[in-house]
């Protein structure tokens, strides 16, 4: 931590508590403007899709019964806040933007925070106005102007060494445990997807994505490895390759003696995306092709997590939570949907060697 600063603030995507938060979460997700960006105006966008959250609970339930009917994504965070409270000797506080019934305390605690400067470190390591910027929009909403001016954010670590050495070592870590040697293991990045149109109007999370990608499987020369993108929706173009369709064709990319070995690129703590999502979709298509698949775990509140929050805490730069705003006018100039745009040009795998793997560009 900067001298000048004295408390952190950690935010986090949230996750339902039980199930009757499901509804009000997927509402708060569905009528977000930065993550729903249709030409409605706000309050049609917002009648429409509360009732398509309404639609969308009920079944959805099912989902959240696997987990034991919530999301672990809360408790590992605030776990991961009092932890690093302890070690860091400072007050930690948390938001979780789409749990609203949360919203009130922790804005309240975070205005009411004595302290001169505030860290404010979002979860996300790659950069995104979807996840990052839609918290500071909020922030920028909801809180105190004086508070505002108190937040120093750390905008992304996508390429942070101390991130990049974590990745590395925690890969490591879990081929060792699962007796998978670096040759054998082909290690499959699955990162939440986005659709074109974000990329298109200026959202650096593709590149930031496939930074991060590249920068880890420097430390893996040895190893097969492939980025494809899940969790799309709805009929718009996302960034490509699709994690189902390059399930779909694994062998195409790796031998059938390797071991397939999912990799959460950008998820930081395991909820739904990658305990049911990964574990049920994408899996069992993989070993029905006769390849050997397992799900490498996400950081959640691991001690060797926390020591690289300090470094990355200690050795970013800072920026301010206007910066991080999305400037609604920006939008798709369409070339996206024609297949014209330079932006989504998809990065599908890496050479096996450095030396060409420099050579590609995002």
């Amino acid at each position: 931590m900067s001298p000048m600063e004295d408390a952190l603030v950690l935010v986090n995507f949230g996750g339902p508590r039980d199930l009757g938060e499901i509804r009000p979460f997927l509402t708060e997700l569905l009528c977000d403007p930065d993550v729903i960006r249709t030409h409605l105006p706000p309050l049609a966008q917002n009648l429409l899709f509360r009732r398509i959250a309404a639609k969308r609970s009920k079944t959805i339930s099912e989902e959240y019964a696997k987990m034991g009917d919530k999301s672990p994504i809360f408790e590992v965070t605030e776990a991961l806040a009092d932890n690093l409270s302890k070690k860091l000797n400072l007050p930690v506080l948390t938001f979780h933007r789409y749990l609203p019934s949360t919203h009130q305390k922790s804005l309240a605690l975070i205005d009411a925070c004595k302290a001169q400067k505030l860290c404010v470190l979002p979860l996300f390591p790659q950069f995104s106005y979807a996840t990052t910027g839609s918290i500071a929009r909020i922030f920028a909403k909801k809180l105190n102007p004086n508070t505002l001016q108190k937040l120093n954010w750390i905008r992304s670590y996508h390429s942070h060494p101390a991130f990049i050495d974590l990745f590395s070592s925690h890969i490591k870590s879990y081929l060792d445990s699962q007796d998978v040697s670096e040759e054998k293991a082909a290690l499959f990045f699955s990162p939440h997807g986005v659709p074109t149109s974000f990329i298109c109007s200026g959202d650096p999370y593709k590149q930031e994505c496939e930074t991060s990608y590249k920068k880890i499987m420097e430390s893996f020369p040895k190893t097969a490895s492939v980025l494809a993108y899940q969790s799309k929706f709805g009929p718009e173009e996302w960034i490509r390759p699709y994690t189902d369709e390059v399930c779909e064709t694994i062998t195409d990319h790796f031998g059938k003696d390797q071991t397939v070995v999912f990799v959460p690129l950008t998820f930081t703590s395991d909820h739904i995306e990658t305990l049911v999502e990964v574990e049920d979709l994408y899996l069992p298509v993989v070993r029905k092709k006769g390849l050997r698949a397992l799900r490498c775990p996400a950081f959640n509140f691991s001690k060797a997590w926390q020591e690289a929050i300090v470094n990355i805490l200690k050795t970013s730069p800072r920026t301010t939570n206007a910066l991080l705003v999305r400037d609604k006018r920006i939008r798709c100039p369409g070339k996206c949907r024609k297949g014209l745009c330079p932006y989504v040009k998809p990065l599908v795998s890496l050479p096996k060697t450095k030396d060409c793997a420099s050579k590609i560009l995002c």
